[in-house]
């Protein structure tokens, strides 16, 4: 390992001990190079170093049972998500408004929306809010608050009066947890509250989880099953059959 490598890591590693989790681009900007030699820093200290989804963090933070993190939680399922996404992608119709929530599965609509698309877009977490800034016929409306790192999502009802304003035809939720019983579920309390202020709203409301999510139940509840027009998995639109866990 060269001297300006080590230097490299050293300080990367400093600045994850202060963090835990730092994405990217930020990473390069932070260390004067460019985001290709990041990777192959990372590459070379695997021991000590991941990058899951754009971020980077400490080999040591991965962990199955560790709290849910925005950026581990990118790459679990990521095809499924995606597969989820192609039957949602369908609900979603030119000239129109939509709610996008938060978390990694649906950053898969927003790449599968057309190009020639114009539609507006409702968001509230800044991975979300990144992905639609490269749709170039995408006009997005982003609610603020406090700021989440866990999520990259936002919190506060300063920004509900901006929801009631805008006519929203199809809201496309995710949840951490899907139970036949107990409705959807997520991990975080300010999400739910964003979550059922939107359902209330929007005409049409759409749940796109994969099937991982089925069977489980998380702390922050938002919605009975019989709240969704329709949920959504990578094995298309699923009946309340579908919402037990696994044998």
């Amino acid at each position: 390992m060269t001297a300006r490598k080590a230097q490299r890591t050293a300080r990367l590693i400093h600045l994850l001990s202060e963090r835990r989790v730092i994405h990217l681009s930020e990473a390069a900007m932070l260390l004067g190079v460019s985001e290709m030699t990041v990777r192959r820093d990372i590459a070379t200290n695997q021991g000590q170093i991941a990058f899951l989804g754009g971020h980077i963090l400490a080999a040591a933070e991965i962990d199955t049972d560790a709290p849910y993190e925005l950026a581990t939680a990118a790459d679990s399922h990521a095809a499924a998500k995606r597969e989820a996404c192609l039957h949602a992608v369908r609900k979603i119709r030119p000239d129109e408004t939509i709610f996008i929530d938060c978390g990694t599965t649906l950053i898969h609509l927003i790449d599968l929306i057309p190009d020639d698309y114009r539609i507006t877009a409702i968001c509230y977490a800044m991975n979300v809010a990144e992905r639609l800034t490269r749709k170039a016929n995408v006009t997005i409306i982003m609610l603020g608050g406090v700021y989440h790192p866990a999520s990259a999502s936002f919190s506060g009802t300063h920004d509900f009066d901006i929801l009631k304003s805008v006519g929203i035809n199809a809201a496309f939720l995710s949840a951490a947890g899907v139970d036949a019983k107990r409705g959807a579920t997520c991990e975080h309390f300010h999400e739910a509250v964003v979550k059922q202020k939107v359902m209330g709203l929007a005409r049409e409301n759409y749940l796109v989880v994969d099937s991982s999510k089925i069977g489980k139940l998380k702390r922050a509840f938002f919605s009975a099953m019989d709240g969704f027009d329709a949920v959504i998995t990578e094995h298309g639109e699923v009946g309340p059959e579908s919402f037990q866990p696994p044998a």
